[in-house]
């Protein structure tokens, strides 16, 4: 857990360093609007708000909240984009290219041609994922509250299929190993559960970064040699050299968020991801150490940001796969995500469970 704290430490020098000039940022910003319809990346670099150094202006918080799917809906065959006129006829989201009144097309699943119900399973457990049910409207995240993009794609994932492609056998033989021992020994101790309910990470903070349904706010932070990312989601943080320093890693050296480092092509941002660990999960499948992730981060105009990303691990996936989301800048902070002070689950799962063995004991 060190390498959290110590990226959260330097996160958080770089936004003192940087606060005055955020500040004023933040109060020039125009207040957020849904984005029109974004189909392609930028065609004017005019109306993009740059940096004293040139580049594009990636600062601000932005929300990732969309209602695209990962996966495209199967009746969508090989159409990566809806039309205006589809969307406004109730084309789109989980409904896919049917129209209202129609049979939903799914979700897709999180691999491979959609795996439906397994989508609800624990990467870790094999197990069905706890239903924990939330009124979130009381915390101000419902519906009506939440900033979302227009989008006319048809699903997250890039290309003629739309989805992600099937794991490797290789793969396949890894998370049953996993789930197969995490079925004997998931109540262990705090090491044997979940990362996501021991507060280390959650699916979607990546990267690849995608949206995880509530707390899907972003922060850039940018210097002239850092940018810096901030997600509200466990309130992780990463600080990406722009400029070629200092030294990567050795390979021997494996983290839970892997390491970034960043170049600019033109007016793209793009950050090489590598050095993740064989128990970091990327769309429900640890992957491996050798894992590399691109990201690509362009202004759209004023108030919209396009995030592009491959994920390349060919002992995972059977070839590199591509998405694309559009982020739409939000006038409020991210606020702190008090993960493990409000941990209670923890404890009484554990407890529960030496309470169960206590009693199998004395029933012997």
């Amino acid at each position: 857990m060190s390498h959290r704290v110590l990226a959260s430490t330097v996160m958080a020098a770089a936004v003192l360093l940087t606060a005055t000039a955020f500040a004023q940022n933040q109060a020039s910003a125009p207040k957020a609007t849904p984005a029109a319809a974004v189909k392609t990346a930028p065609a004017s670099s005019s109306a993009i708000p740059r940096t004293a150094d040139g580049h594009p202006d990636l600062s601000g918080v932005y929300s990732n909240v969309t209602t695209v799917p990962i996966a495209r809906p199967a009746n969508c065959g090989a159409k990566e984009f809806y039309t205006a006129e589809e969307i406004a006829a109730g084309m789109g989201g989980a409904r896919g290219c049917a129209l209202p009144g129609a049979e939903p097309a799914g979700r897709g699943g999180r691999g491979g041609a959609g795996r439906g119900a397994a989508a609800n399973i624990d990467p870790e457990t094999g197990q069905p994922a706890l239903a924990v049910h939330y009124d979130t409207s009381q915390f101000g995240l419902s519906g009506n509250t939440i900033v979302r993009s227009i989008s006319l794609r048809t699903s997250i994932v890039t290309g003629p299929e739309g989805r992600i492609p099937p794991v490797t056998p290789e793969a396949q033989k890894r998370q049953a190993d996993r789930r197969a021992y995490n079925n004997a020994h998931q109540w262990d101790g705090p090491e044997s559960r979940p990362i996501g309910e021991r507060c280390i990470s959650w699916p979607g903070e990546g990267p690849p970064m995608m949206s995880e349904g509530y707390n899907s706010n972003v922060q850039i932070v940018q210097g002239g040699s850092y940018v810096g990312v901030v997600q509200e989601m466990i309130h992780d943080a990463r600080m990406i050299p722009t400029n070629g320093g200092p030294a990567p890693l050795p390979e021997s050296v494996h983290q839970w968020f892997g390491s970034s480092r960043g170049h600019w092509e033109g007016d793209k941002l793009v950050v090489e991801t590598t050095n993740y660990t064989d128990k970091t999960q990327i769309q429900g499948q640890f992957i491996t150490p050798k894992t590399k992730v691109i990201e690509k981060f362009s202004r759209i105009d004023a108030n919209n940001l396009l995030y592009e990303f491959t994920v390349d691990d060919p002992g995972t996936w059977t070839k590199p796969w591509s998405g694309e989301v559009t982020w739409t800048k939000i006038d409020s902070p991210i606020y702190e995500y008090a993960c493990h002070e409000g941990n209670y689950g923890m404890a009484n799962n554990l407890s529960g469970a030496r309470a169960t063995e206590k009693k199998a004991a004395e029933q012997k």
